[in-house]
């Protein structure tokens, strides 16, 4: 037979239930109602619920069907008006038949039911296979054995598993050997593995460079609009897609009759895979990636260390341990977010806690070979929750609420590496403070010894050399500076002209008229030592002859005819006390 999908809902007077029945014949529906039991049939379908309140039949039932949807609905009258039913949407304790509880352990023999399926990949995978690999016989474990090991799992219910998957032991879990290891021994090789793996560099990177994170930390998560259930509104706040609900009645439904250390064991793990759960939602800002089932993985000490935990506080300094240690963004900040984001989801009831496993189960059911954790936590999880009350849901959220966890809990030294960290950088601030100004210093340093040397120069030009130098200036008005690019003119041997400036000069009257003669005399000589050949090659070149002035032993020099004008540049010279010096530049 096969179970059609269904979905359960009801108003004061009422019970609706919608069922999907597609391809079956109309006339062949079967219906029985007594109280709790509601039993639905239509070949191939088959439908046994077991309600959380009582309906009759008394004729005011209500039945239609669409054919072209497949749908059949039903409106079933309530026993007591007004009543209402709790856990309409835990569809997988619907299912469930009313049986025999048993507090032995939950395991499940599956090598005859997956026979088949296992012959059916060795013949697609015939010619990848190698069949010269080594086989061992697998031996059963006796249960004295089972007994004996160490156990794991949810509400530490199972053992024997890892034994028969060692290949993928590494890959799941970070405990090397789980059925030899105590939970004192896996606790203190975690806070090692924890110690070992803490970077001071990457804290103290996301620590001052938090834009980031800052954007992570505004993210606003699908529960954040969810509010506590009231009575009569019950879980019906939060919905579920229509692959959760075919994974809920995929579910084999299961009885767990714990005792109180079991219970606090799950209460705990619980409260662990969703703390992880809410810090990967929050740091992919709701989108899943092919890093999801690691990061859940490693932030849980319970699926990653098959941990059990004494206390809400343990749970929280293990959380924010592991998150300052493995993943990508390493932020006190976000541990505080996933801590509120656990007790709001708590707060919404089983119904919101639901919908975080089932999505942790979709995401582990993807990854190859994280599913082995479902099996050992989350399906059970899934199926339990639907099982407890939700008073005790909430009561957790509250006990989350008064628990706390500060930076120094965590034991990593966290205050004196950020102390150290912010000396540090103040540090540096100053040093590039004192750079800055120190630099502003010496620019203006600079600047003021520039205007101190253009001061100097115009005191030592035109500053005062005595009446006589100011009356050479009168005479002889300073001429503009030639470019640099713009050749000498060859000049007279130096001696010569030295001993006719000095000539010159004795004779001179010291007045004005006497500076103009010396001017005149001097441009005399130079214009009878400098003579300009008018001769010119056709190609423009001056010819390279040489003629000797008459009646002098210089020697002239020929030029090229320039298109400029070389002025001739007059400068001041000193001599027999009156410091007057003339330098010929063309």
């Amino acid at each position: 037979m096969i179970t059609p999908a269904f979905e359960l809902s009801q108003d004061p007077d009422y019970l609706m239930l919608s069922i999907r029945v597609p391809f079956t014949r109309t006339s062949e529906f079967d219906l029985y109602i007594d109280g709790t039991d509601f039993k639905f049939y239509a070949k191939p379908y088959f439908l046994r619920l077991t309600l959380p309140g009582r309906i009759v039949e008394d004729g005011r039932e209500k039945a239609k069907f669409d054919i072209d949807k497949g749908l059949f609905t039903l409106h079933v009258p309530k026993e007591t008006p007004g009543e209402h039913f709790e856990g309409l949407q835990m569809l997988t304790s619907l299912l469930a038949p009313k049986g025999s509880r048993s507090a032995k352990p939950l395991v499940e023999d599956v090598s005859g039911e997956c026979s088949e399926s296992v012959a059916d990949n060795e013949e697609e995978d015939e010619e990848e296979f190698d069949w010269q690999v080594e086989q061992e016989v697998y031996e059963e474990t006796s249960d004295a054995e089972l007994a004996a090991l160490h156990q794991y799992g949810f509400a530490s219910q199972r053992s024997g598993v890892f034994a028969r998957l060692q290949e993928e032991l590494s890959d799941v879990i970070d405990l090397k050997n789980p059925e030899g290891t105590s939970a004192a021994e896996r606790r203190r090789a975690r806070l090692e593995a924890e110690a070992s793996a803490f970077s001071p560099d990457h804290y103290l990177a996301d620590l001052f460079e938090d834009d980031e994170i800052k954007g992570l930390l505004k993210f606003k998560p699908w529960w954040t609009k969810l509010s506590p259930p009231t009575e009569q509104q019950g879980e019906s706040a939060v919905s579920f897609t229509d692959d959760e609900k075919e994974q809920l009645r995929k579910f084999t439904n299961r009885s767990y009759l714990l005792d109180k250390a079991s219970r606090r064991h799950a209460w705990l793990g619980l409260l662990d895979v969703l703390l992880a759960y809410c810090y990967e939602v929050r740091s992919t800002e709701g989108d899943h990636n092919v890093e999801s089932p690691w990061t859940i993985r490693k932030l849980s000490g319970t699926l990653c260390w098959l941990e059990t935990y004494s206390c809400p506080q343990d749970v929280l300094v293990s959380f924010g341990r592991r998150v300052l240690c493995f993943p990508l963004y390493r932020h006190f900040a976000l541990v505080s977010a996933a801590v509120r984001d656990a007790a709001k989801i708590l707060q919404s009831g089983r119904a919101g806690v639901l919908k975080c496993l089932l999505d942790v189960h979709r995401v582990f059911r993807e990854n190859d070979p994280a599913y082995i954790l479902n099996d050992l936590y989350i399906t059970d999880y899934c199926i339990w929750i639907q099982r407890v009350k939700s008073k005790k849901v909430t009561s957790l959220a509250e006990a989350l609420h008064k628990a706390s966890v500060q930076k120094k809990d965590l034991e990593l030294e966290l205050d004196e590496l950020e102390h150290a960290a912010t000396v540090v950088v103040e540090e540096e601030e100053e040093e590039e403070e004192e750079e800055a100004s120190g630099a502003q210093e010496s620019e203006s340093d600079s600047s003021s010894e520039e205007s101190e040397e253009d001061n100097t120069d115009s005191v030592e030009g035109g500053g005062g050399g005595g009446g006589e130098r100011e009356e050479a200036s009168k005479d002889s008005p300073p001429q503009p500076q030639p470019p640099s690019h713009i050749s000498h003119v060859p000049q007279a041997p130096a001696g010569a002209l030295l001993s006719e400036e000095k000539s010159s000069a004795d004779a001179r009257p010291e007045t004005s008229q006497g500076s103009g003669q010396l001017i005149q005399e001097l441009g005399e000589r130079v214009a009878e030592e400098l003579r300009i050949s008018p001769d010119r090659s056709p190609s423009g070149v001056a010819p390279a002859a040489t003629e000797r002035t008459s009646g002098r032993n210089s020697c002239g020099t020929l030029l090229e005819p320039s298109p400029r004008r070389n002025p001739l540049l007059i400068i001041q010279t000193q001599a027999a006390g009156e410091d007057l010096r003339g330098n010929f530049l063309s």
